[in-house]
């Protein structure tokens, strides 16, 4: 057993040091957010003051549940995980830190750094905009490639603004790679980015596999990927140990085959085409039975967002006294999904291939989407808002 220390994750360089230390066999890490009070002696969450020696990294996440899940993730993983990318990449570089380090998405830009002997630059203090992307990003030494990892929210702030700010395109397409991950990629974004020349990698992973393992379809060296009934598992040197003080969760998801290959059950729907690529569909947790048919509202979203003006939108259900449960759509105001009917949506749908039942009943158009500390869309509270009574 070794010490397991709490670090306030704004305070980068000193997190950055301690999870050298770490990933050299030293404590292992629990990166917490500066709003539960650590910083200022707060006792912050409960934790337990050792832990198995191989761990390097604990990363809290609530995941599809409302129950946080303390994930431990070995030294051995989070170097593996950062090799991966180098080699998938264009080799090692300088990295713009643009996340929260107690997230796996921005401890792993700092895991990346240390390996490669780099030193990754801040966004700085406040909130996420896209002039301050741009600054920092003149900041990166240009004779290393450069890379970045973003959450679609974020890609969506600097390429609105990069349409009309020529110092923020040039800074946003001077990345050899600009990982995106956390939530999918619309579609429309994903052709915005690509068509202001942005070098574009959509990343699929989890803090269960010490980040994205799987880019734009195909799984990093070392990475297994297959499905089972429908659902997606994975396998290779980046998963984590389990959950911190859970084991009944972690013999739930983490599961060993007849050959003794670990593998991590994910929890999505997806499947793989004839030549190797990913493609999810979806939470299985987020599928619904209309009218005795079911539908993955993860394939809904998706349909719905190929629309002009619903990059964005997000997609739940309702109850329906004929069927059941039906498809909402939720949007961020734009012209488009201002002016659209659901005669739209049908058609996007039906264009999916989907069935009838996937057809949304609902659209309701917002001036924001409620957003989780992570900046994905806040989905529970979506749902709780829709099926609220009216006032």
């Amino acid at each position: 057993m070794k010490p397991l220390v709490r670090v306030t994750a704004t305070d980068v360089p000193v997190l950055t040091e301690a999870l050298r230390v770490a990933l050299a066999g030293g404590p292992a890490v629990w990166p917490v957010p500066a709003a539960l009070g650590f910083e200022t002696g707060g006792e912050g969450p409960p934790h337990p003051a050792e832990i198995a020696e191989g761990i390097a990294l604990v990363v809290e996440t609530s995941g599809s549940t409302d129950a946080p899940k303390r994930v431990m993730l070995s030294a051995d993983a989070l170097i593996a995980s950062a090799d991966a990318t180098a080699d998938r990449l264009d080799g090692p570089g300088r990295w713009l830190l643009a996340l929260p380090g107690h997230y796996i998405a921005g401890a792993q830009v700092l895991v990346r750094s240390i390996i490669a002997g780099t030193t990754p630059v801040l966004l700085g203090d406040g909130p996420f905009t896209a002039e301050a992307f741009a600054a920092a990003s003149a900041r990166l030494d240009a004779a290393a490639p450069r890379y970045t990892s973003l959450v679609p929210v974020q890609l969506a702030r600097v390429v609105e603004r990069a349409q009309r700010d020529a110092f923020v395109a040039a800074a946003l397409t001077g990345y050899d790679a600009v990982l995106v991950g956390g939530q999918a990629l619309a579609p429309e974004l994903a052709a915005r980015a690509e068509e202001l020349g942005a070098r574009i990698v959509r990343t699929y992973g989890s803090s269960e596999t010490a980040g994205g393992c799987v880019y734009d379809g195909r799984a990093l060296d070392g990475v297994g990927v297959r499905t089972v009934d429908g659902l997606v598992e994975l396998s290779g040197p980046v998963l984590a140990d389990g959950y911190l003080g859970d084991a009944e969760r972690t013999a739930a998801v983490f599961t060993s085959d007849a050959r003794g290959t670990r593998w991590y059950r994910t929890g999505d729907l997806g499947e793989l085409t004839a030549d190797g690529v990913l493609r999810i569909s979806g939470r299985a947790d987020d599928v619904i039975i209309s009218g005795g048919v079911k539908v993955a509202l993860g394939e809904v979203e998706r349909a719905v967002r190929t629309r002009p003006g619903f990059g964005e939108a997000v997609v739940v259900a309702v109850a329906h006294p004929e069927w059941g449960e039906r498809p909402a759509v939720v949007s961020p105001a734009t012209d488009a999904a201002t002016s659209a009917t659901l005669d739209d949506l049908a058609s996007a749908t039906d264009a999916a291939g989907l069935p009838q039942a996937a057809r949304p009943v609902r659209l309701v158009i917002v001036d924001g989407l409620p957003l989780l500390a992570s900046g994905k869309p806040d989905r529970r509270a979506i749902a709780a808002a829709l099926a609220a009574p009216a006032n």
